[in-house]
């Protein structure tokens, strides 16, 4: 993933992609805007699943954490250490 689909949000790249397909939608847009728009949705869609995976296994890690005491910062796959 570009660090450009890295800094954003689920809601953001979401959003984004709604308006990706919309667009396509249209059927107003020529075939190569359409293929670069295609590539666009594709990057958005897997940071979405990126989000959506990390917070499930972000929710699973404090299920199993829950009778005890043990929170440690949770670093999602994507993330480096600073």
């Amino acid at each position: 993933m570009e660090s450009k689909e890295k800094e954003l949000t689920f809601e953001v790249a979401l959003s984004k992609l709604e308006a990706v397909v919309e667009s396509m939608e249209s059927g107003e847009i020529p075939l190569d805007e359409l293929l670069q728009k295609f590539e666009a949705g594709n990057k958005l869609l897997k940071t979405c699943e990126t989000r959506l995976k990390d917070a499930e296994l972000k929710i699973e890690k404090l299920k199993k954490e829950r009778t005890g005491v043990s929170f440690s910062p949770f670093k999602s796959e994507g993330e480096t250490s600073s």
